[in-house]
């Protein structure tokens, strides 16, 4: 198996590590380009919604992917870098953070971090996306929004370079499994097992502004979630979601 050619670019500070990576891919930047900063004046998450850490004590990033699969599987780069997280936090310091579909990592329904895969093109069939990565190593958040970092749950205080590194090395193992239906079926599997969306009653805000409240009975193959609603199932490749308590539901 090719060892992936990572070419890691870092900055002491930038407007947004997806904004500078997307520009490159359109110049014609390679897979395994990335970007990381110590602080982002711009940084964004899902819906452009703004996000500033202090300087240092977050993984800020963001890597272009350009997997060999058809579009209708991109839900599985989202899955892929999140699992790659998970893992390299479970091989540093023990902390295996589960999933909230579909981009955000959660301790005990408290947000350790955040993904954005925003696609670029799409070129001889195969997509090139941008995958940013926010992670809480060192700071849980603005007061108020229910966050935590890695440090305050466990106690160790990781370097952002050295939980890039971590994850690149399990992305590097988890990649070649999105170019074959088995291996998509096993990625499938594993993101499943961490995911702590599924079971769950949960709103889903949609992008053309609609909301749908239902169980989020499971994922398919392709990391789409499998909402039940009154009896039938809908297929949500893409949306906000909020975990509800059965009172609010």
């Amino acid at each position: 198996m090719a060892l992936v050619p990572w070419a890691i670019t870092e900055f002491d500070e930038i407007d947004s590590t997806n904004s500078w990576l997307v520009a490159r891919a359109r110049e014609g930047a390679a897979h395994g380009t990335v970007a990381r900063a110590d602080f982002q004046t711009a940084g964004r998450g899902r819906l452009d919604r703004t996000w500033e850490a202090p300087r240092g004590v977050s993984l800020l990033t963001s890597i272009l992917l350009t997997p060999r699969v058809a579009v209708e599987h991109l839900p599985l780069v989202t899955a892929s870098v999140a699992l790659a997280a998970s893992r390299g936090l479970t091989r540093l310091c023990g902390l295996t953070p589960s999933v909230k579909w579909p981009n955000d990592l959660i301790v005990n329904d408290h947000k350790l971090g955040g993904i954005l895969a925003e696609l670029v093109d799409i070129v001889d069939g195969f997509p090139r996306v941008v995958v940013g990565v926010g992670l809480n190593l060192q700071w849980p958040g603005p007061e108020g929004v229910g966050g935590t970092c890695v440090r305050d749950e466990v106690g160790v205080t990781i370097a952002p370079r050295a939980m890039l590194d971590i994850l690149l090395a399990e992305l590097e193992l988890i990649l070649p499994s999105m170019e074959s239906a088995e291996g998509r079926r096993q990625l499938a599997h594993a993101y499943r097992e961490i995911l702590a969306t599924r079971g769950r009653t949960v709103r889903v805000d949609l992008v053309d502004g609609t909301s749908l409240v239902g169980v989020a009975a499971d994922v398919d193959d392709d990391g789409a979630l499998l909402l039940a609603i009154d009896g039938t199932e809908r297929t949500i490749r893409s949306g906000d979601v909020f975990h509800l308590r059965e009172a609010d539901s």
